[in-house]
């Protein structure tokens, strides 16, 4: 056993150095002589230091565990485990192994000892005997050392918890674009384990269009050594393609560039509203065109009605003077027949610009299917297949049932036509929920319950530009001759007019799906259509106020009227009708006015009549509708009204009618 004497020299100044308060820091002091451990322990609590002890390296570290001192002070030379392996079992611990140690040994001059021991892990040596305080010394200055380094090893963590926590993908690479680390965001982003990226290029998950970028952008931040700011996107371990948005910069070690260290962010949900406001925007420029269309469609056809009118009534009238075995009949009949064909044209522009006339009724969308399907099945021939999948929860819609009919027909027509080799066209009905987020993403749909009706074939299919284009009037991929271009634009207008929304999903060589969605009826809703008038053409002989500023038109209707007996007086506005109303000096049963008028709407002129004459009746005409008369092109229940172009036969059905089946 070695002398304290031989352990500490004499403080020639009279007392022992204390050095720099050890404030609240620990030393663990591990001896096992009893006079030197309490040497140490004195001297180190006046230095001011919390000071622990142990009488081996076995000891040593069980207090260290427990304790986790700052520092350790350790003598070589101890039995069970010497002070060497204390330090090679404090560095193999994991939040030990940082720890610094003293070494203490009287083996003057041991230079193998000496480094045996800063090999495994003592951070310095001091011989004895040695001076009190040059002791205090290396203690302060390891303690310091220790602080840094718990301080370091603090900040460390807070790193790496805030890269481990973040929701980017943090990463580097080394200068080959090699993983070199990856977060928990980039495993769970990419589906890559970190040992798996640690195997990978970062190019080996980039998706094959963005590749030559990136090697690019890796190449720029390598060499560039400054940040690099870029959109990539990567194929993960499932397959999913992830679009991210990279903030990288270089990496430096030793003043020359190692790698790269970037963050990357997942934009997926970004990019898909993105997405869907590009979709919006372009649905209402869509919208905005075809409303531009169906205005200057609805002005032409307006104009052609009124054209119509005059040549359908007229052929009509003349045919009524032809007899059987006249050559000229057949001719007229030619003109006639040429003349209905154009008027199916104008109502289906009206119907686009949704300027048509709409009977509105309370409809079960699942019986007017079932209703038209026989007719349908022989419309679509003996090669292609119908199935129908009606859900028994399809609930009412409030629409004109010839209208719907037609949107039914058309569609199908469609699907035939896009099946010239035969194929299977599918009807399905069903109610559905439109949410808030999908309203926003479909300008022309409001939050709420519809009535869907989705016609799908397994036909050629569109392309993006086809699909552009498909409701837009004159538009077909027909042949010439095979097609007006006006069957899908009928549709859409019906749809639109009918409060509803059409989408349409196709893929070349795949098929189409239309999509119909129809507001779900208040079931409060009236049921039952007014009645129209039956039977054979009745004669009159009431007198009838006729109102028309078109003079074709009204010479016309006077002709047809005055013909079946009755009485006309004729006007071409508003104001020569009241004035004509005043000066009869007798009743006048009924006004037959246009609608849209020059000075005085045929609404306004209507009020002013019953305002003067309660008893008398009115009957609107036109081939294109006022806001004042209808309301989104919808009549009010009430209101008898004869579209343009119309027959001799519709105009007296429809005057009978509104007066009453008896004269």
């Amino acid at each position: 056993m070695q002398s304290l004497e031989t352990w500490v020299k004499n403080d020639e100044s009279g007392g022992l150095n204390t050095g720099p308060h050890g404030g609240s820091n620990t030393v663990l002091a591990v001896d096992d002589t009893p006079d030197r451990l309490q040497m140490m322990t004195t001297l180190l609590s006046q230095a001011g230091y919390r000071v622990l002890t142990a009488r081996d390296g076995r000891e040593g570290f069980e207090v260290a565990q427990r304790e986790r001192p700052d520092l350790v002070v350790s003598d070589v030379s101890m039995p069970r485990a010497d002070g060497i392996e204390l330090c090679r079992m404090l560095r193999d611990h994991e939040e030990l192994g940082v720890t610094p140690v003293l070494l203490v040994s009287a083996l003057r001059k041991d230079t193998a000892t000496i480094v045996e021991g800063l090999q495994s892990g003592a951070f310095d040596y001091l011989e004895a005997p040695f001076d009190p305080g040059h002791l205090l010394a290396k203690v302060g200055r390891l303690v310091e050392l220790s602080e840094t380094e718990r301080a370091l090893r603090e900040t460390e963590e807070r790193y790496r918890d805030m890269v481990e926590n973040a929701r980017d993908i943090i990463y580097t690479h080394d200068l080959d674009g090699r993983f070199t680390s990856l977060n928990k965001a980039g495993e769970r982003i990419t589906g890559y384990t970190r040992d798996e990226a640690a195997k990978m290029n970062i190019t080996d998950i980039v998706a094959p269009e963005c590749l030559q970028r990136a090697r690019q952008m890796l190449s720029a931040t390598i060499k560039g050594g400054g940040l690099a700011i870029y959109d990539m996107v990567v194929v993960a371990k499932d397959g999913r393609r992830v679009p991210l948005e990279i903030n990288s910069r270089p990496v430096h070690k030793g003043g020359e560039i190692v790698g790269a260290q970037g963050i990357a962010r997942d934009v997926t949900e970004r990019k898909r509203a993105e997405a869907a406001l590009r979709e919006r925007e372009g649905q209402l420029r869509q919208a905005q065109k075809l409303e531009a269309v169906g205005q200057l469609a609805g002005g032409i056809a307006h104009d052609f009605n009124n054209l119509l009118t005059v040549i359908n009534g007229y052929a009509d009238l003349m045919l009524r003077g032809f007899a059987g075995g006249d050559p000229m009949r057949s001719k007229t009949e030619e003109i006639k027949k040429a003349a209905e064909r154009a008027t199916s044209l104008t109502r289906q522009l009206l119907a686009f610009s949704r300027k048509q006339i709409l009977q509105p009724r309370l409809l079960d969308l699942n019986s007017l299917v079932t209703g038209i399907c026989k007719m349908l099945r022989r419309l679509i021939g003996e090669n292609i297949e119908m199935v129908t999948v009606l859900r028994p929860d399809g609930g009412r819609i409030n629409a004109d049932p010839g209208q719907i009919e037609q949107v039914v027909m058309n569609l199908v027509v469609n699907a035939r036509d896009a099946m010239p080799r035969g194929g299977k066209i599918t009807i399905e009905t069903a109610t559905v929920e439109i949410s808030d987020d999908y309203a926003y993403t479909h300008v022309s749909l409001r939050p709420g319950r519809y009535v869907r009706l989705a016609v799908s074939d397994t036909g050629v299919g569109m392309d993006a530009e086809t699909r552009a284009r498909i409701f837009e009037p004159f538009f077909t991929t027909k042949e010439i001759g095979k097609g007006t271009g006006l069957g899908l634009s009928t549709v859409y207008g019906i749809v639109k007019q009918s409060g509803g929304d059409i989408e349409v999903y196709s893929e070349v060589n795949t098929g189409t799906t239309f999509k119909v969605y129809l507001p779900l009826a208040d079931e409060g809703a009236e049921r039952e259509e007014s009645p129209a008038a039956r039977g054979e053409l009745l004669k009159g002989t009431e007198t009838i106020l006729l109102v028309e500023d078109e003079g074709m038109v009204r010479t016309l209707a006077r002709a047809i009227l005055q013909e079946s007996g009755y009485k006309v007086l004729e006007a071409v506005n508003g104001e020569e009708a009241l004035r004509l109303l005043a000066e009869s000096g007798g009743p006048v049963h009924l006004v037959l006015t246009d609608v849209v008028m020059p000075l005085m709407s045929g609404r306004e002129l209507v009020e002013r009549v019953t305002a003067l004459s309660p008893a008398t009746r009115a009957l609107y005409m036109s081939g294109y509708t006022d806001e004042a008369i209808v309301h989104h092109g919808v009549l009010d229940p009430d209101t008898p009204f004869l579209e343009k172009p119309f027959m001799p036969d519709a105009l007296l059905r429809k005057v009978r009618e509104t007066l009453g089946q008896s004269p």
